[in-house]
């Protein structure tokens, strides 16, 4: 393990409190992600002096042990969090501690003794009980028996050995069948099987399975197509769709399993900005009571807020969505989660609006939707406010879902250089995900192509 001076991990610190993340960190420095985190957790905690500790061995009593492991298993400390208070090594040490209490208990904390044992144990003979009808055999019997079961294995070795070696001369005879194949339109095929020393019917047998066997390629070829065209953002069942808006007829479990063979996994992941401060103005009611499901569009609206962040500066997302087809049909981007940017989404979607219609819109109980002004837009419009319940993601999931397939399916894995890169990848998602990316429950349509068919047939 490489050894590191105070001078250097203090450099790595500073670099890292200057605003990079740990990645980027250690990449510059050649010091695994971990070890910065680490140095930087030592450092708030005990200041630069904690930089140049653990110089020597230390043995740990197994009462010290057991103390660490009550902490983390009673009092919910994190093995991170009780390395710093333990004043230990790695947080390596708490888990090994750990894993040996959780199998072995209080003694599995004890030291264990060094070198060889003493004296080898020896190995105990299991006692076979016999039963009666065994003890009244006689030895004759018994002999006739063992050499019957001695039989009876060497039958079975026998039987696995050319069962494997039928599989290496098919196998063979694969290969050879495909070289006769490729040399067809040059050679008579009379000649190529006496050449190969293979007859007639053995490879139009194996020609037959290898077109059994290629009988998916066009359809592999579809399938690496769509899921490539969409950059790797459709599973098995978008493609399934997809498919089938383009003519085939074939099962989902087909293509999973066609996708499974290719290793071809679509994206998934969430995570969550969270804007409350506190109760600060009036909080409304949960009007929508988790009835994510609308029948005509405007009648139901979703809304949150959300945070990206590239090399330490922050993008925040506000945007609007339909329960009806789940289109976003209002959004804002700025650099900092400001009043404004509400404001100017409800602006945006208020201005879309007919004189009848009179949506729900409903939120968490984020500072924004606190807000006097936002709250009399609301009336002064005929739109009914509802809120989450304190702490409860759950109540908006329609939104949370949202923002976690636009951030596995644009931002995480992705390389942004700058902030106005992100905001214009961010705004062709959105017109990706309302014009293009087809959706299950929608029937195979994308938001737009949904809410335009349900007009039509209106």
């Amino acid at each position: 393990m490489a050894k590191y001076s105070q001078d250097f991990k203090l450099e790595v610190v500073e670099y890292y409190l200057s605003g990079f993340g740990s990645n980027q960190v250690g990449h510059k420095f050649g010091v695994d992600r971990s070890e910065v985190a680490k140095w930087v957790a030592i450092y708030n905690k005990y200041g630069i002096e904690g930089l140049s500790r653990h110089k020597t061995k230390t043995v740990y009593t197994p009462e010290f042990k057991y103390k660490v492991v009550q902490s983390v298993l009673k009092n919910g400390l994190s093995s991170r969090d009780a390395m710093l208070k333990f004043n230990l090594k790695t947080h390596a040490q708490v888990l090994d501690w750990l894993h040996q209490y959780q199998q072995y208990g209080i003694d599995g904390l004890k030291p264990k003794p060094k070198g060889r044992p003493k004296q080898m144990l020896k190995p105990k003979i299991p006692q076979i009980k016999l039963s009666q009808e065994d003890r009244n055999k006689t030895q004759e019997q018994l002999l006739e028996e063992l050499a019957y079961l001695r039989a009876e294995v060497a039958l079975l070795k026998k039987r696995r050995a050319l069962r494997l070696e039928q599989e290496a001369r098919e196998a063979a005879e694969q290969q050879r069948a495909e070289l006769i194949s490729g040399l067809r339109q040059s050679h008579s095929l009379k000649y190529l099987l006496r050449a190969a020393k293979m007859a007639r019917s053995t490879y139009f047998y194996h020609e037959q399975q290898s077109r059994l066997e290629d009988k998916y390629s066009n359809l592999k070829q579809q399938i690496r197509s769509i899921y490539h065209k969409h950059k790797g953002r459709y599973g098995y069942r978008r493609i399934t769709l997809s498919l089938r808006n383009l003519g085939f007829t074939i099962n989902h479990k087909c293509i999973q399993r066609l996708m499974q063979s290719m290793q071809l996994k679509s994206y998934i992941r969430a995570v969550k900005y969270r804007s409350y401060k506190g109760a600060i103005g009036k909080i409304a009611d949960n009007v929508l009571q988790r009835q994510f499901k609308a029948d005509r569009p405007n009648q139901k609206w979703v809304t949150d807020v959300t945070e990206f962040n590239v090399r330490g500066e922050k993008l925040y997302l506000s945007p609007i969505m339909d329960l009806f087809n789940g289109e976003i049909i209002a959004y804002q981007l700025q650099r900092r989660p400001l009043f404004d940017l509400v404001k100017e989404m409800l602006s945006t979607a208020i201005s879309q609006l007919k004189p009848d219609d009179k949506p729900i819109i409903h939120s968490d109980q984020g500072l924004q939707y606190q807000m006097r002004f936002y709250q009399q837009q609301l009336q002064q419009h005929g739109l009914i406010q509802s809120m989450s319940r304190k702490g409860n993601c759950l109540d908006n999931a329609a939104m949370e879902s949202f923002f976690g397939i636009l951030k596995s399916e644009c931002f995480y894995g992705e390389k942004f250089n700058t902030i106005d890169e992100l905001e214009q990848t961010v705004k062709e998602y959105i017109h990706y995900y309302n014009h293009e990316r087809i959706k299950v429950k929608l029937k195979g349509l994308s938001p737009v192509q949904y809410r335009t068919q349900s007009l039509k047939t209106a």
